[in-house]
């Protein structure tokens, strides 16, 4: 933590960049019609006594455009990865054959990509306020600096300045984001 005498920029990059990068993991999780491994890693798996990644009980792969398939690796988890893909709530069935667990992609109707790409603004949204937030907390500094005389008008001008394009850059960096995935969700 930085000294109450000057302002950390570097903190509230990074913090941006934070809201930025929480974005991408939840579209990640959002089904598009397309496979994608990254799809899985919100699920966990009852394994040896405790929750587990379904990545750390095997093998996660997308064969293909519509197919994930989990190579499981101990016999004895199969039942388990299965019971845990059913009951997330993803609306994908299982197919099992020995310890290779299939998962086909089923096509996505027009009233479900709708759906999704609200989800998707929404998600953006929660982003959007993340960064205003931190954008907040820059100002506030930049006021008490001021205040307490630890930096002049000019300075607080400056620094004001250059958070407000930090902002505008990270919520434009969420708006590409939002429009490339909600492209992504309603390619048919």
């Amino acid at each position: 933590m930085t000294d109450e005498t000057e302002l950390d920029f570097d903190d509230l990059e990074r913090r941006m960049d934070g809201a930025v990068s929480a974005l991408k993991s939840e579209f990640a999780g959002l089904r598009t019609g397309r496979a994608s491994a990254s799809l899985l890693d919100p699920i966990s798996v009852d394994a040896y006594g405790s929750q587990m990644p379904i990545n750390q009980v095997g093998t996660v792969s997308v064969p293909e455009a519509r197919m994930i398939t989990v190579q499981v690796w101990d016999k004895s988890m199969v039942s388990a990865v299965e019971k845990a893909i059913q009951n997330s709530g993803l609306g994908i069935n299982p197919a099992t054959d020995g310890q290779l667990i299939r998962l086909p992609i089923p096509e996505l109707n027009e009233e479900r990509r709708t759906e999704l790409t609200k989800v998707a603004s929404k998600y953006a949204e929660q982003a959007r306020i993340a960064a205003r937030n931190v954008r907040r907390d820059g100002m506030d500094k930049l006021k008490s600096l001021e205040k307490n005389g630890h930096m002049s008008e000019d300075e607080h001008k400056i620094w004001a300045d250059e958070i407000q394009s930090l902002t505008d850059r990270i919520i434009k960096d969420i708006d590409e984001s939002l429009e490339a995935k909600q492209s992504e969700i309603m390619q048919v």
